[in-house]
């Protein structure tokens, strides 16, 4: 099978929005301040178009299977994540919502957000080829830290970062839930 990566672009957010939600859960929810899953799809859509959240198609990848979005992956600098937070915070305050967004990595680090495969396409080795999109794109920056946070249940999750090479380096709280917050060494 031909995976090929690229970068995603405005007109994919109608498929890459719902492979971010189902890989980011309630946090998507907190981000969009939105509870209707309509809503919450809309403004998912919406940051990937844009160009300013961490979502924006500027750090989001595309996984390509004939053609068609089977994965993605969202990846920015840690040094980013202010910026882009702010932003978004400043755009929710406009529609009347008061939001704060945690950093989920710190100002050293690559952090992968998201990777999320379509359901018809997992199994594939696809997430996969992902994760060494993820380290490509990182050690073409002279060696660097590549960070991901997992849900603390997630042990299944937790065991395939750790045969990848991630080691848990300190818990992390994201919107109130315990986290593990993860690291690679890329040299």
């Amino acid at each position: 099978m031909n995976i090929i990566i690229r970068q995603a672009r405005p007109e994919d957010a109608e498929k890459v929005a719902p492979l971010i939600i189902n890989a980011i859960g309630d946090i998507a929810n907190h981000m969009t301040a939105q509870k209707e899953p309509e809503a919450v799809l809309e403004k998912v859509e919406d940051m990937i178009r844009g160009e300013h959240t961490r979502h924006s198609y500027h750090y989001t990848y595309t996984a390509l299977v004939n053609g068609d979005i089977a994965g993605a992956l969202v990846i920015y600098h840690g040094n980013q994540a202010d910026a882009l937070d702010r932003y978004l915070i400043k755009q929710l305050k406009k529609q009347g919502h008061e939001r704060t967004i945690e950093p989920e990595a710190h100002t050293d680090e690559w952090y992968i957000d998201t990777v999320s495969v379509d359901p018809a396409y997992q199994g594939q080795g696809i997430g996969s080829k992902l994760f060494e999109f993820a380290e490509t794109l990182v050690s073409s920056q002279k060696g660097a830290k590549l960070s991901l946070n997992v849900d603390i249940d997630k042990k299944g999750a937790i065991r395939l970062y750790k045969r990848l090479g991630y080691s848990v380096s300190e818990p992390w709280t994201i919107i109130g839930e315990p986290f593990h917050h993860m690291v690679k060494v890329i040299s």
